[in-house]
């Protein structure tokens, strides 16, 4: 039952009291959507570093397969026996200048799908930031042997 006060001192005492019931009601509410959005905000900070981390070994990969592509297409048809492991040495050595830390364990395989065609093949693991993730990162490019022909006659 409320209480029936009158003059100053009753209007001061309603206005506490309709202030207290103001703040009362919203009390809370601001630790409460912080509780619940802080989470989600630091999973697409973590996401967001996630898909950098995928794409820059991505590129990487790419990058040192074109590099092993570029030498096997120039050294197969000079020295058919020794243009693999060149290959692999340039795709290692890109590997572990552009990212040795960003391009785990790559597995490199030299290929040739046709009998003038040369190419590189890199599988990779990816760092990951949450547990339990496992990326991998598939590049490959090849192309034409390089080979000098000498003109009839000569």
């Amino acid at each position: 039952m409320p209480v029936n006060v009158g003059g100053r001192a009753g209007r001061w005492v309603r206005r506490r009291a309709a202030a207290a019931r103001g703040r009362n009601a919203d009390s809370g509410m601001t630790s409460i959507e912080f509780v619940f959005l802080t989470p989600v905000l630091f999973f697409m900070i973590f996401a967001t570093v996630q898909f950098a981390l995928y794409f820059f070994a991505d590129h990487v990969a790419q990058a040192a397969a074109q590099a092993g592509a570029r030498k096997a297409r120039a050294t197969a048809d000079e020295q058919p026996g020794e243009w693999r492991g060149e290959a692999r040495d340039v795709v290692d050595s890109y590997i572990q200048q552009l990212g040795p830390q960003l391009v785990l364990s790559p597995d490199v395989q030299t290929v040739q799908p046709e009998q003038h065609t040369v190419g590189v093949v890199i599988t990779a693991r990816v760092p990951t930031v949450f547990p339990g993730l496992d990326l991998t990162v598939h590049a490959q490019s090849s192309g034409p042997v390089e080979r000098f022909v000498k003109e009839p006659g000569n």
